[in-house]
C-alpha cells in the first residue's frame, strides 16, 4: 500500500509513538493513506500518522521498534546492570520522570545493538561510529540524536565517570526555528469561541500567565493567592519555583469557575479526580482553534509564546519577561526579539516603490 513518494519517520505526537507519513499532495495518495487503520492527519506535524507498532514498521520496511517494555526486556544479560545503574543514577540525581524515561529508552537502543558485548568495553571511536550509524543509516532527527547522545554521555560521564570520553564526537547542528505564536486578535477569537467555563478558564490562564502546559495542569487551588494577586508556580522546568502576577481580568472568572466546579486539590481536575492531563489540555486548545477558524499550525505552547511576544510588543523589559517565563538564560528569552523587531517591520520593500 505504500506509495513511491511516501517518506515515513518515527516521532512523538500527543504523548504517543507514531509514524509520520509525508508525500507531495495527490488525491489518490490521500485516499490510499486514509485506508490505513487508525490513520489521522496532524495539523501541527503537517503529516498523516499511524501508531508506531510492529505491523506498520514491517509494512513500511522500517527496523523493529526498540522502545518500550518489550524492547527493554530484550537487553542482553551482560548489559542489564548497566541499564539499571543508569536508571538508579538518574533517580539519585533527581531527574524528572520524563528525562528518566527518555534516557532509559535511548540508552537501550545502544544496548540492544550490542547484544552480549559489554557496553563498558566500548572505545570512543566505536561510539563515534555508532552515532554516525544513527545519523546516516537510521536517519534519526536532530532532536533524537541529541537525546541519544545525552543518554550515552550521561552513562559514561555520570555513571562510569569518564567525563572526557566524548571529546571526539561532534553534536548535530540544531535547526534554528522561531517560536510559533498567534496574534492578539486570534487569542481573543479563541476565547470567544470557547464557551465551556472550565476550558475557557484554562486557556485564559495559560495565555495570561505564559504557562507551560505542564505548569497549567500542575496548578493547585492553594497556589492561587488572590490577596496578593499572584500565583505560585512550583517545581517547574529545572525544579524551580517562581511567582507570576495573577491577571486582574481573570480573578472574577476564577471565582465563578471555583463555585461551579469546586476543585479539591488541583485547580483543573480530570473526570475522575487528580490533575487534568497535558494531553487533554492540548485537545481543548486544538478544538478551540478549529471553532475559531484559526488555521495556523500551533500547539498550546503557542499561548506561552504569544504571551511573551505580546509583552515585548507592549514595551515590557526583556529581563522582566525572562523572570516571568522562568528562563535561566536571557538568550532563551531574546529569541522573541526576532519576532517583534518593530524597526524591521516598518522597512518598506523596494517592490512597493516601483
Amino acid at each position: 500500500m505504500r506509495g513511491e513518494a511516501w517518506t515515513v519517520e518515527p516521532a512523538r505526537h500527543r504523548d504517543a509513538d507514531v509514524l509520520l507519513i509525508r508525500f507531495p499532495y495527490d488525491r489518490a495518495q490521500v485516499e490510499r493513506v486514509r485506508k490505513l487503520p487508525g490513520a489521522r492527519w496532524s495539523r501541527t506535524k503537517k503529516a498523516w500518522y499511524v501508531r508506531d507498532n510492529e505491523h506498520y514498521r514491517q509494512q513500511f520496511g522500517l527496523p523493529p521498534k526498540t522502545a518500550g517494555k518489550a524492547a527493554l526486556a530484550r537487553v542482553g544479560e551482560v548489559n542489564r546492570p548497566a541499564l539499571d545503574r543508569l536508571i538508579e543514577t538518574l533517580h539519585l540525581k533527581g531527574y524528572s520522570p520524563n528525562t528518566v524515561t527518555t534516557y532509559r529508552n535511548e540508552f537501550a537502543q545502544l544496548l540492544l545493538l550490542l547484544g552480549e558485548l559489554p557496553v563498558d568495553s566500548l572505545t570512543p571511536e566505536q561510539l563515534r561510529s555508532y552515532m554516525l550509524h544513527c545519523t546516516t543509516k537510521l536517519k534519526l532527527s536532530e532532536a533524537t540524536l541529541h537525546s541519544r547522545l545525552n543518554a550515552i554521555k550521561f552513562y559514561f560521564g555520570q555513571v562510569l565517570h569518564r567525563e572526557k570520553f566524548f571529546a571526539e564526537i561532534p553534536r548535530p547542528k540544531k535547526p534554528h526555528t522561531l517560536p510559533k505564536h498567534i496574534s492578539r486578535q486570534d487569542v481573543k477569537r479563541l476565547f470567544d469561541h470557547t464557551t465551556n467555563l472550565k476550558h475557557n478558564t484554562m486557556l485564559r490562564l495559560c495565555y495570561g500567565m505564559g504557562l507551560r502546559v505542564s505548569e497549567l495542569v500542575a496548578l493547585k487551588v492553594t497556589d492561587i493567592d488572590s490577596g496578593n494577586m499572584q500565583v505560585h508556580i512550583r517545581r517547574a522546568k529545572g525544579k524551580k519555583d517562581r511567582y507570576i502576577p495573577l491577571p486582574k481580568s481573570a480573578l472574577t472568572q476564577l471565582r465563578t469557575y471555583f463555585k461551579a466546579y469546586r476543585p479539591k486539590e488541583y485547580l483543573f481536575e480530570g473526570q475522575y479526580g487528580g490533575a487534568y492531563s497535558s494531553r487533554s489540555a492540548q485537545k481543548v486548545f486544538h478544538a478551540a482553534l478549529q471553532r475559531a477558524g484559526i488555521t495556523k499550525q500551533v500547539g498550546i505552547h503557542g499561548l506561552r509564546h504569544s504571551y511573551a511576544t505580546h509583552l515585548l510588543e507592549a514595551g515590557t523589559d526583556i529581563a522582566h519577561i525572562q523572570k516571568l517565563l522562568g528562563h535561566n538564560d536571557i538568550k532563551t528569552t531574546l529569541i522573541y526579539t526576532q519576532i517583534t523587531d518593530h524597526a524591521l517591520q516598518h522597512i518598506q520593500s523596494p517592490l512597493d516603490n516601483l
